[in-house]
């Protein structure tokens, strides 16, 4: 008996990860860093403590984690300023389709309080949620399962009745981790041979969720 959904943000609700991944390009070759698409691909979802030494590894400690980050954000604010967020499909059916069923929902995000507000504040759905928890307020973000615990906790239900909704591995590990059965519902890259193992489903939409719930 599921009793609650908790959703990844980016790329599962909101189209963003195609730009992050483009500006996190364009960010570190400004600084000189000749920074891929799988780079880009790899910290989908990771927490900030861990992207930093993970990135250093790869491009040396030349690499200044913290300014280069800070210039894909501003870039990433300045095309969001321009351009608006796009919704991703099927995300106000699914919403109002589990609303209806009385199951409870959430978003467990590595984004900051401040910005999940404003964008699912901005696509209309901000209020179509139970909580919001973002994994800058627990002590380990994803892939470690601190915030889908908390973000059971705070909706009153026990991760074994509760679905998360990832498309990337660094969140599927971490809701898989908390104990939760984890569907994915891929943004820019299909799961690798030990991701498709953490699944309990995998859908091509978010509309798709009907059909197990």
């Amino acid at each position: 008996m599921i009793k609650a959904v908790i959703f990844d943000m980016d790329g599962v609700l909101i189209d963003t990860e195609k730009w992050l991944n483009i500006y996190w390009q364009q960010a570190a070759k400004e600084a000189g860093f000749h920074f891929t698409r799988e780079h880009g691909l790899a910290i989908r979802s990771l927490a900030t403590k861990y992207t930093g030494p993970y990135l250093q590894k790869i491009f040396g400690p030349e690499f200044d984690y913290e300014a280069i980050r800070a210039r894909r954000k501003q870039l990433m604010k300045e095309h969001i300023e321009k351009n608006g967020i796009e919704k991703k499909p099927d995300v106000d059916e699914i919403l109002d389709y589990l609303r209806s069923k009385s199951i409870k929902t959430a978003v467990a995000t590595a984004t900051d309080p401040e910005r999940t507000k404003q964008y699912l504040t901005q696509i209309g759905i901000y209020d179509k949620f139970d909580q919001l928890v973002s994994a800058t307020t627990v002590e380990n973000g994803k892939p470690e399962p601190d915030v889908y615990l908390y973000a059971c906790e705070q909706i009153g239900e026990k991760p074994k009745d509760c679905i998360a909704v990832e498309d990337s591995p660094n969140g599927i590990l971490s809701a898989y981790r908390a104990g939760l059965s984890v569907v994915m519902v891929p943004d820019l890259a299909e799961p690798d041979e030990e991701t498709a193992k953490l699944l309990y489903a995998k859908f091509d939409t978010l509309a798709e969720l009907k059909t197990i719930i």
